[in-house]
């Protein structure tokens, strides 16, 4: 038996142990993420013209979620409860819901400038809320946030007859969005000049650059039910949107779907938007930056992406909407403004790190 070798046979325990590393890091990143999330609400609900403490709102909640009863007088805990909580909490799922939206949408489309709006949804939404407050539609039966989700759905379903008659290509999704967008944007900006008077004007203008202010617990509700849902939608297609990284041809040859999975994720993103939007307005930049960001954290991989993108969303437009209350106290900024004045050197950033990382 001379000149027999023996051929020496790679271990695979590395592999086990590498996926153990991994789903550590995942686990860490969303514990810290969640934690990060809670105390961010605890310490926003905190920060205004009355003194409140973290302890106040824990006593708050503690009291309303449980068998308890509040220490602080009724006007403080009306403070917390009825104001700020809502407002903060509506904040966190309209952070992660347009962050998860931006997602979805940057990896089904393949384009890394893709976001919540690219369907021209914001643009239906603005349409119908300026029909309620400025032409009287309903009647005063339909308030301003039904308005807003009826012409979201307009603006996407004209996106979605439009891009079937043009060949139902992802390039002509894009561009049907972008029609109904300018189309919507156009109605909206006709209806106001002619119809509208300055108080009219300037309630509007508000409300198309972002706004939470006044919203309240059935917003919260509302909304919250419309993210976990498309949430848990999202995930049960992560790999299928692995799948459309490499093409909507590779992702055939895959055994997916490619139509079905897309109407179906692109419905279900554009009705969330529309929620989200029919309660706080057109909030810019953060779906199209913190997917970018979130990417940086866990890799393209969306079982992993999505939960760490809604936390990242969540925890940033938490803090961007108190800097918006309170940096001109009393007079409050637009939610929207003060996404774009950050969104806009984030994203150029992540422009430069892509051009020098293609």
């Amino acid at each position: 038996m001379t000149g027999t070798r023996t051929v020496p046979v790679p271990s695979k325990a590395p592999v086990p142990r590498a996926i153990g590393v991994r789903v550590l890091r995942d686990g860490l990143l969303w514990t810290v993420g969640a934690a990060l999330l809670v105390l961010s609400v605890a310490v926003a609900v905190t920060i205004g013209p009355a003194r409140i403490s973290v302890p106040d709102v824990w006593s708050t909640v503690a009291a309303h979620l449980g068998p308890g009863e509040s220490r602080l007088t009724p006007i403080r805990d009306g403070i917390i409860w009825n104001l700020r909580m809502p407002r903060t909490l509506l904040a966190a799922v309209c952070g992660a819901g347009l962050a998860v939206c931006g997602t979805v949408m940057q990896s089904l489309l393949r384009n890394p400038l893709a976001d919540p709006f690219v369907l021209g949804v914001s643009s239906g939404a603005s349409t119908g809320a300026v029909a309620v407050v400025v032409l009287g539609a309903g009647g005063g039966a339909v308030s301003v946030s039904a308005g807003a989700f009826a012409g979201a759905l307009c603006s996407f379903a004209l996106v979605l007859l439009l891009s079937h008659t043009l060949g139902g290509t992802t390039d002509r999704v894009v561009l049907s969005g972008v029609a109904a967008m300018q189309l919507f944007s156009a109605l909206t900006s006709f209806v106001v000049m002619t119809a509208a008077d300055a108080e009219q004007t300037r309630g509007v203008l508000f409300w198309l650059l972002g706004s939470l202010s006044g919203v309240g617990w059935t917003d919260v509700w509302v909304c919250a039910a419309v993210l976990a849902v498309t949430l848990l939608i999202c995930l049960g297609h992560a790999r299928t949107l692995d799948a459309f990284a490499f093409g909507q041809e590779a992702a055939a040859s895959l055994g997916v779907h490619v139509g079905r999975t897309r109407v179906v994720l692109l419905c279900t993103t554009a009705l969330l938007t529309a929620a989200l939007v029919s309660s706080a307005g057109a909030i810019g930049f953060v779906g199209l930056v913190l997917p970018h960001a979130a990417r940086a954290l866990t890799g393209s991989g969306h079982r992993r992406l999505l939960p760490i993108t809604a936390l990242a969303g969540a925890v940033f437009l938490v803090w961007v909407d108190t800097l918006a209350r309170t940096v001109l106290d009393p007079q409050e900024v637009p939610v929207g403004v003060v996404t774009a004045l950050i969104g806009v050197p984030a994203f150029v950033l992540v422009l430069y790190r892509t051009r020098r990382n293609p």
